[in-house]
């Protein structure tokens, strides 16, 4: 049988508990080591459990590079404990020396709450704010000043995947302005982790970033760790393959399997060469989860008593506690829990007793026997009433599985509110939602709970399936002004998962009639119900139902909820050009600067926002959403994302498109999980593909959008979306389809209240009425609808107004008539900052000059200034397919035009950009479009475009070449910049 050769053995055989050498991991520590030591940097160490993490994280902390650099660790805990930042707190509250002669700024006072051990050496706690979310605002920033004193510093917070919202908040808002002193290092398990987690990191420039994917170990490996584990001098191939076989190549399994050899007395001799037959003989089974109870099964009984206590703990817990479970007589748990630790099961940090791994907390919870674990939940729950931490959310959970279900539904709900008020409402409703399942409650008491679930589950901005709780809720009859917000929480529940709009409607109508004492429900109400207005419901009527709100407003305590909603009235009075909308904002303003810092600040400006994009206010909206930017206010990513697809929106708008090439795949990435912020990038990328000639895809992004919408209003981007379909429908020279496209929506438009964002779609329906042969129709819509909205801030009219003339005029055969309307169109949309539409109408101007005479003729000679200025637009926007059909018409005039070059993003060229090289990097590694989508935090379709795009600049036929043409690159791309 073939011997494997002898690995490097270490200087010290490796005792019980105590981890082998790294193997496998040189380029792994390498790339940590490299990131840690050059701040600032994030670095993210993922892999399955028991691959090897938080060992890592141990070798970085012992590397010499990192000699003098202080490291701080904290771990997110299984059992969510709602305390704000609780590991991040864990990871600083040590840091007392280093803060000593640091002067931190004086917002850094809001942490004494926090890190009570620091308070001595923190500046003066300053008064509380109004707002629970300007508090945690502050608190962020406090953290970031810290942070900023102690620099250079590396923050490592293991198990992302189970962080609380709050944490994770704080990661958003630390990574929008990464301190030029800190790394920050964080492990999780890719597979349990949310996407919110995945994208925290995907916006941060490549050279801040670095990524390490942990892989289990290869059959070599697998042999030098447990040669080196065993003590032996080597290990036969066959029992390299078997341990791998059954290991999986994960490091704490094989360790687990090895020290169970040694624990039989298998591992008496040392020097021995290891064969196959002693694990067949040993019969270990594949699951790790059976190594360990077999390690455990070897311990003395009071041994495995005391961890089987451990294990019901689920995390580490000070060593009293552990005692007062087992009510064992001092010297048996002292002796006991030396065993465990002996053996390896458990590990002792500072008095602080736990396992080393959760896979082996899990293995002995599970075989721990239903009753006996239920007794165990019942003293662990005990043990914490008696101690009087407030460790709420331990507490809960010891009491449920203990089958205290009446303490629990008290305890969980005090938890809740905890949780609550420091703005972890994920837990929050977790919490509340088992409790209403599971728990015997009242019906007082499920009533309340059910508000309680309502109100955080619509704060986590995430779809969560509850209506059925609020439901049952409604049905126990509960006071009037209980049952307003309970209807009203239900029918936004509907509403948000998309469940019975219908209904939705008749709960917030009935909400609104019984919520007469309730400002801030009865505001919120109108709101939504002037979302979901019938087209029945005229300007007037709305005006009424927004004055109102703002009446209200005043009466609302929670100055955050106040600002919020204004937004809300600001959104609705753009939209139907309302001109009270300038004194709304004027007033957010006001509140913004009495009280500075408030989330609700960013969604009031990104609600108006998007509405003064859509209704032609480009300069304002742009204006707007910069103030709700992230890093203006709270660096939140999921209340900050209709922002940024918003500012997209306006981009393309303003013609900015050269920002989109890149933005836009990367966003849609982003939002993946928030699909309602997305619907402008469907939109958006649908206009790029339409632009550049790719009109399929055009087609499939429109459709898209559409079955999104569907069964709505649509909202201001309706109209934008019936533009681009009916222009889409001539461009393929599909006359009916745009007809009935056009007669479709003026249909909907006679039947409804008219928006300024109806402009947007109107030159469009003229074309197609007029192309359809119906110019004499064609020419009435446009007086007709602005008529309709006579004394509206409608900014396009004049623009829209005389584009839409313009093809009713062509179609007539008004030929001049249309060239004036289409240059005066041009000088409206250019002084909105409309390039687009402005090269558009020039272009048809040219059409309407040229009257298709010959060339010489000397009507293609007028016609040439307003062509050459529509090219010349069409090539700075990159719209590709514009500028080829424009320059057909030159041709057949015989205009000259100067040579153009194929349009790269702007400032590539033809040259890879960063995204692209780093796909094709990959790629030529061998990595497959999933793996390296994984690996960028991308989707695997924006994978592919990236290195289609790639191998088309660097023509090459296949992923292969790019292995060679990527390094003769050279000083080529060394010019190129981010």
């Amino acid at each position: 049988m073939p011997e494997r050769p002898a690995p490097r053995q270490p200087a010290v055989t490796p005792q019980r508990g105590i981890a082998g050498p790294l193997v496998g991991r040189d380029r792994d520590l390498a790339a940590v080591v490299a990131a840690a030591a050059a701040p600032p940097s994030v670095l993210i160490i993922e892999g399955e459990a028991g691959i090897g993490k938080t060992r890592l994280v141990q070798e970085l902390r012992a590397h010499p590079s990192m000699a003098g650099r202080r490291l701080v660790v904290g771990a997110c805990p299984a059992i969510k404990e709602p305390f704000p930042l609780g590991p991040v707190v864990d990871a600083l509250r040590g840091l007392r020396e280093h803060l000593e002669p640091a002067s931190p700024s004086p917002v850094a006072g809001a942490l004494r709450p926090l890190l009570p051990e620091l308070a001595d050496v923190l500046p003066p706690q300053p008064e509380p704010l109004a707002s629970a979310l300007a508090e945690r605002h502050r608190v962020f920033r406090a953290l970031v000043a810290l942070l900023a004193v102690l620099d250079p510093l590396t923050v490592v917070l293991e198990d992302l995947h189970w962080a609380d919202e709050m944490t994770i908040d704080l990661l958003r808002f630390v990574l929008g302005d990464l301190p030029p002193g800190l790394s920050l290092v964080l492990t999780m398990r890719a597979e349990e982790a949310g996407a919110d987690i995945r994208a925290l990191t995907s916006r941060l420039p490549a050279n801040r970033r670095a990524h390490v994917v942990l892989e289990p170990l290869d059959e070599t490996q697998t042999g030098d760790l447990a040669a080196s584990l065993l003590a032996s001098e080597r290990v036969t191939d066959d029992f390299a393959a078997e341990l791998r076989e059954r290991t999986g190549g994960l490091p704490f399994a094989i360790e687990e399997v090895t020290a169970l050899l040694r624990d039989r007395g298998a591992g008496s001799a040392q020097g021995r060469t290891w064969t196959r037959q002693e694990l067949d003989d040993l019969a270990v089974p594949v699951a790790v989860r059976d190594h360990v109870l077999a390690r455990a099964r070897l311990l003395p009984p009071a041994a495995r008593r005391l961890v089987d206590i451990a294990a019901v703990w689920q995390t580490p817990v000070p060593e009293t506690l552990i005692a007062e479970v087992a009510a064992e007589a001092p010297e048996v748990v002292t002796a006991g829990l030396s065993d465990a630790i002996t053996s390896g099961l458990l590990v002792d940090d500072a008095g602080t007793i736990g396992f080393r791994h959760t896979l082996a907390v899990q293995a002995v919870y599970d075989a721990i026997p239903g009753p006996h674990r239920r007794e165990l939940h019942n003293r662990a729950a005990s043990a914490l009433q008696s101690s009087g931490a407030q460790a709420t959310g331990r507490l809960a959970f010891h009491l449920h599985w203990a089958g205290r279900l009446a303490e629990w539904a008290v305890v969980a709900e005090q938890a809740a509110d905890r949780a609550s008020r420091v703005g972890q409402y994920d837990e929050a409703a977790r919490l509340l939602e088992e409790v209403l399942r599971h728990a015997p409650v009242d019906p007082a008491s499920r009533i309340r709970l059910a508000v309680k679930l309502g109100r955080a589950t619509r704060a986590t901005l995430r779809g969560s399936r509850v209506d059925d709780l609020v439901a049952a809720a409604l049905e126990l009859d509960p006071p009037r002004a209980v049952r307003g917000e309970l209807q009203f929480l239900l029918g936004a529940l509907l509403d948000d998962n998309d469940l019975d709009r219908q209904r939705s409607q008749a709960l917030i109508t009935e909400a609104a009639a019984n919520s007469v004492g309730n400002p801030e429900i009865r505001a919120r109400a109108l709101l939504a119900l002037e979302l979901r207005s019938s087209p029945e419901t005229g300007y007037a009527e709305r005006h009424r139902a927004m004055a109102e709100v703002v009446t209200l407003i005043p009466r609302i305590a929670d100055l955050d909820t106040q600002v919020s909603l204004l937004g809300g009235v600001a959104m609705h009075q753009v939209a139907w050009g309302d001109p009270d909308w300038r004194r709304t904002i004027a007033r957010i303003g006001e509140y913004s600067a009495a009280s500075p810092g408030h989330p609700g600040q960013a969604k009031a400006y990104q609600s108006a926002g998007q509405a003064a994009c859509c209704a032609g206010h480009h300069r304002v909206a742009e204006e707007l959403i910069r103030m709700a930017a992230p890093d203006h206010l709270n660096r939140d990513e999921r209340r900050t994302a209709f922002a940024r697809a918003t500012a997209a929106l306006i981009d393309y708008c303003a013609g900015r498109w050269d920002r989109l090439e890149q933005t836009v795949p990367t966003l849609l990435d982003q939002l993946s999980s928030q699909p309602w912020a997305a619907y402008k990038l469907y939109f958006v990328a649908g206009e790029l593909a339409f632009a550049q000639g790719d009109l399929d895809a055009a087609e499939q992004w429109y459709a898209t959008l559409s079955d999104k919408i569907a069964g709505s209003d649509g909202g201001d981007l309706l109209p934008m979306l019936v533009a681009s379909q009916i222009r889409l429908a001539l461009a393929r020279g599909d006359i009916a389809t745009a007809l009935a496209g056009a007669e479709r929506h003026i249909a909907r438009l006679d039947a409804e209240m008219l928006w300024p964002a109806t402009y947007r779609c109107l030159p469009w329906l003229a074309a197609a009425l007029a192309g359809g042969g119906d110019a004499a129709r064609a020419a009435t819509l446009g007086p007709r609808y602005a008529e309709r909205l006579r004394g509206r801030d409608a900014p396009l009219e004049p623009a829209a107004l005389a584009f839409a003339d313009g093809y009713a005029r062509a179609g007539a055969g008004d030929a001049a008539g249309a060239a004036a309307a289409f240059v005066a169109a041009a000088g409206h949309y250019d002084a909105l900052g409309c390039p687009f539409e402005a090269a558009q109408a020039r272009e048809a101007a040219a059409g309407s000059l040229a009257g298709g005479s010959p060339a010489g003729s000397g009507r293609g000679d007028a016609a040439e200034e307003p062509l050459r200025t529509a090219m010349a637009a069409y090539e700075r926007l990159g719209a590709s397919r514009d500028l080829a059909r424009a320059g057909r018409l030159a041709r057949q005039l015989g205009i000259s035009m100067p040579s153009r070059h194929r349009r790269g993003p702007k400032g590539y060229g033809t040259g890879l950009t960063p995204r692209e090289r780093e796909v094709a990097e990959l790629a030529a590694t061998g990595r497959t479009n999933r793996e390296i989508a994984e690996q960028l935090f991308l989707s695997a379709e924006t994978v592919k475009k990236h290195l289609q795009s790639a191998m088309r600049k660097l023509e090459v036929p296949s992923r292969a070449a790019l292995g060679r043409r990527l390094p003769s690159l050279g000083t080529e791309q060394a010019a190129v910049r981010d």
